[in-house]
């Protein structure tokens, strides 16, 4: 083994929660994504109308929930990569080239994420089968149509995530290791300001094709005759959107955090939490972005469904099924957006144990440094669930007004508080345990 191969494994060792955050989101999203890319490849096979089911729930179920998965696969990448800029600096002080210092981000991530691609791939081989079994069980698909996915489908999607991870690991190693090597460790633990072009860009496009498909919801797919033609332009709405806000977490937490400063009154803990929130928002955007996602697919979704249950024509055909595929989104992409809010806390907070440690060592009790992490889960639980709510909105407005319910609908309104409770519960506990964790450690 080379000596830089080395040298990233004993680094890896060093940094397990980060290098498990990593693992985990690789994991999941190859298994996700695997598991529905073996009904797209099974429907070659299948007699008509079962192939064009499988297609739906394969490509287009997948692929909305593929989406979300390698955004948060490239999140917590970009995240765990970047939070070593002290680290590289510190390298390149020593003699390490900025190529070198790159070489070995790219090379623990590649340890990282083949070895959880293999096993999601693995993974996803087994869930796949279970998946058409479940499908074909509910009548969906017909009893004559088999299972026939190979290694094509789950290998293609191993090698997708591997392809982001990749990338999101280069972004952030280049950006780490770009300028003097000195100021690069200074600077490591200060909050990085200027958001590039790229990221914003790719923001406006997918916040500005979910608000026109709301548009088009409202303006023609609303006098189409076919019932679920203003679901199909409304349904995509909040999850681009939702996507599209999560892109911006770091800005949008850094305006966020002011208004709740202003709200936090004359709390010394809501005020400081509101403070450090801004100062790091680079860091716990990570938080933020699966939060927003969660809110938006969650609540937009659900509400979809109810509004289509009261108000769909009676005796339309395939009714059942497309509930079904709705309720799957929302299944998915709320158990993969709830599983990135821990993981995104763990490793967050794996980054700031050495100031946990100095809290500690300046009197802080283990019940007021446990306060204050999850004053700061607080603030950014409200930032998330605001801008997931104002996503999910161009979901449920757009689609109310089609189905002739107004702007307000007529039923279902006890929906959208319940996800945000939930959401809310969910990043309080996840922070409440990481830093029960954390703060474990950097006592011993």
């Amino acid at each position: 083994m080379s000596a830089m191969g080395g040298l990233a494994l004993r680094s890896l060792r060093q940094r397990p929660r980060t290098a498990l955050a990593t693992f985990l989101a690789v994991l999941l999203g190859t298994l996700l994504i695997g598991s529905f890319a073996t009904l797209a490849e099974s429907a070659g096979g299948a007699p008509a109308p079962d192939d064009g089911t499988l297609v739906i729930l394969g490509a287009v179920v997948g692929g909305w929930g593929a989406m979300i998965v390698l955004f948060s696969v490239a999140s917590t990448v970009g995240i765990t990569t970047g939070q070593r800029a002290g680290e590289i600096g510190l390298l390149r002080t020593i003699g390490a080239t900025p190529r070198q210092a790159r070489r070995l981000i790219a090379r623990e991530t590649a340890v990282i994420a083949v070895t959880a691609a293999l096993l999601g791939a693995l993974g996803a081989s087994l869930a796949g089968r279970l998946l058409f079994g479940l499908i074909r069980s509910g009548g969906l698909v017909s009893q004559r149509t088999d299972y026939d996915a190979g290694p094509a489908s789950v290998g293609a999607a191993a090698l997708l995530v591997l392809a982001v991870s990749a990338l999101a690991a280069a972004v952030a190693a280049r950006r780490a290791t770009r300028g003097p090597a000195g100021m690069v460790a200074r600077d490591s633990g200060a909050e990085h300001g200027r958001m590039r072009w790229w990221r914003v860009t790719i923001a406006l496009l997918l916040v500005g094709y979910g608000l026109a498909m709301a548009v088009i919801t409202v303006t023609v797919t609303a006098h189409d005759d076919d019932p679920y033609a203003a679901m199909s332009t409304s349904g995509s709405s909040s999850i681009l959107v939702g996507v599209g806000l999560a892109v911006l977490a770091p800005v949008l937490l850094r305006w966020g955090a002011g208004p709740a400063r202003l709200l936090a009154g004359r709390s010394a803990t809501a005020h400081l939490a509101s403070y450090n929130t801004a100062r790091r928002a680079h860091l716990l955007s990570g938080v933020l972005a699966p939060v927003i996602v969660l809110t938006a697919a969650a609540a937009g979704t659900l509400m979809l469904v109810d509004i289509d249950r009261r108000s769909l024509p009676a005796g339309t055909p395939d009714s059942d099924t497309i509930t079904l595929l709705n309720n799957v989104v929302v299944g998915m992409v709320s158990l993969f957006a709830a599983i990135m809010v821990v993981n995104a806390f763990v490793a967050t907070l794996a980054h700031r144990r050495e100031e946990l440690r100095r809290l500690w060592l300046l009197g802080a009790t283990p019940r007021q440094v446990r306060g204050s992490v999850v004053a700061e889960a607080g603030v950014v639980a409200a930032v998330g669930v605001v801008l997931g709510v104002l996503a999910a909105m161009t979901t449920v407005v757009p689609f109310a007004v089609a189905r002739d319910e107004g702007v307000v609908p007529d039923g279902g309104l006890w929906l959208l508080p319940a996800v945000v409770a939930g959401v809310v519960v969910l990043t309080l506990a996840s922070a409440r345990g990481a830093v029960r964790s954390a703060t474990a450690e950097a006592r011993r």
